[in-house]
């Protein structure tokens, strides 16, 4: 159940290991309009690939920044099986699975796993990092100039890049 008001959204681990790699949860957990959940999938695929960031994701979890959920529902699992078959990662495939039925919107990066969520569910609402950060300045979390030094530390150390020179140009 959401809290005062917040939407719950189910993040992928390319999502969270952005946020993650530049030690900037808070943004997330300060949200006004999300919360945001993670399953144990998407906890494992970080315990696995990426061990430094796995400590910040501990401490997130500890303040409540992310809440992290366990994938027991029966359809949830029918629906990890039926996803899995079509080749994504299992932090892809919990996390599409759970928004799928529970109706929530899914936070991922990666345009297959996008292709194959519209796919499996007509009408999952899907987030990504940009439209995320693009969301954070016009809450007044973040300002352009604030946003565009991450976008920065983003493309010049963590191999993540967003097709566009400044957030001013989306916002």
């Amino acid at each position: 159940m959401a809290t005062a008001g917040r939407q719950q959204v189910i993040l992928d681990t390319s999502v969270l290991i952005n946020f993650l790699k530049i030690d900037r949860v808070d943004l997330l957990a300060r949200h006004p309009s999300y919360e945001f959940l993670a399953t144990e999938h998407v906890k494992d695929e970080i315990t696995q690939h990426y061990p430094q960031q796995l400590a910040r994701l501990d401490t997130a979890r500890q303040n409540g920044d992310v809440q992290e959920i366990r994938v027991t529902d029966q359809n949830e699992l029918n629906a990890f099986g039926q996803l899995a078959s079509t080749g994504l990662g299992t932090g892809e495939c919990s996390a599409i699975a759970v928004a799928a039925n529970r109706n929530l919107p899914v936070a991922v990066d990666d345009k297959v796993a996008i292709k194959r969520a519209q796919r499996f569910h007509s009408g999952i609402v899907i987030l990504n990092t940009e439209s995320l950060m693009v969301s954070l300045i016009h809450e007044n979390v973040l300002d352009v100039p604030a946003a565009d030094a991450i976008k920065d530390d983003w493309e010049q150390n963590h191999r993540f890049r967003l097709p566009f020179a400044s957030f001013a140009n989306r916002v």
